[in-house]
């Protein structure tokens, strides 16, 4: 009778969170099946996979969105930065491509961007069958998913027009960015937990400058949405605002919502301030549909 209980416990657990968080799940593709993308010339056999939540035809907007959880690049919180950020999405009409980006243990240094750039990649190229307006690509990160997608906001390329790949062959540029108390500055502010696990225990000055993200804003960055407290004693808040500064310097479309309290996570992922950028994220990515 109690392993009943239990079985029955565990079923209901799993029905839950189907309900919650797997309903929408349309495909699970591995984003490297010929192996994944080291430094240049070189691949491992992984397997990175992208988890596609596509939202009903009839609200879709035609914006698809890239979702980086963040984890310090130890792990991926994709329980609270993953999951209920697609569903998010799909409630208001908007793809949701969740990348289970590779931990690179401070050896595969280019790792985790190579696969943002991939997923990026992916998503433009399949465009057509997930209903998604290849012009209207973005990303979210989350902390140091936050990095990760601020590094593929900054670090991209028009596509390898001679790749017998046809993916390669596909723009990684993104139309708009959402950096959710990102990691952006490796000098003065950053996390070292996440710079270490990223970079390694002694990174060089080019490194470390690379992926300092601000450093590589410039007239063609795309628009970018910005949200973090000043209370964050985890990734200071001047990760955001040396973000949204650069990005004023060259004249390009940002909006950074500080909130007085909430901590690293805005208390959890949950509550009155978690709900209020998201709503306030909603109505900025409206206008950028207006404004296409």
């Amino acid at each position: 009778m109690k392993s009943r209980n239990i079985l029955l416990v565990l079923f209901s657990w799993i029905g839950l969170s189907l309900l919650l968080y797997g309903e929408e799940q349309k495909e699970k593709i591995n984003i490297w099946p010929n192996g994944a993308k080291l430094e240049e010339g070189k691949t491992e056999p992984v397997e990175v996979n992208l988890l596609v939540y596509l939202p009903e035809e009839s609200k879709a907007t035609g914006q698809g969105i890239v979702i980086c959880p963040g984890g310090g690049y130890g792990v991926r919180c994709i329980d609270t930065e993953g999951y209920p950020i697609a569903k998010w999405l799909n409630d208001h009409g908007i793809a949701g491509f969740i990348l289970e980006y590779r931990l690179p243990q401070g050896k595969k240094v280019y790792a985790p961007l190579n696969d943002a750039q991939r997923a990026i990649r992916t998503v433009r190229a399949n465009a057509a069958k997930w209903k998604v307006n290849p012009h209207k690509i973005g990303i979210i990160g989350f902390s140091a998913g936050g990095h990760l997608a601020s590094s593929a906001i900054v670090h991209y390329d028009s596509g390898n027009p001679a790749s017998s790949d046809p993916i390669e062959r596909v723009s990684c540029r993104l139309d708009f960015g959402i950096l959710v108390y990102p990691v952006v500055d490796f000098v003065s502010f950053g996390h070292k937990g996440s710079c270490k696990n990223l970079l390694g225990n002694s990174p060089s000055e080019d490194l470390i400058r690379y992926f300092s993200n601000h450093n590589w804003i410039d007239e063609k960055t795309p628009p970018c949405f910005l949200t973090h407290a000043k209370d964050d004693k985890v990734v200071p808040i001047s990760n955001s605002r040396i973000f949204a500064e650069q990005m004023k310097k060259y004249n390009r479309p940002v909006f950074l919502m500080e909130h007085e309290k909430g901590g690293h996570g805005l208390f959890g992922c949950k509550g009155p301030v978690w709900e209020t950028w998201k709503s306030r994220c909603i109505d900025w990515l409206k206008t950028l549909n207006e404004h296409e």
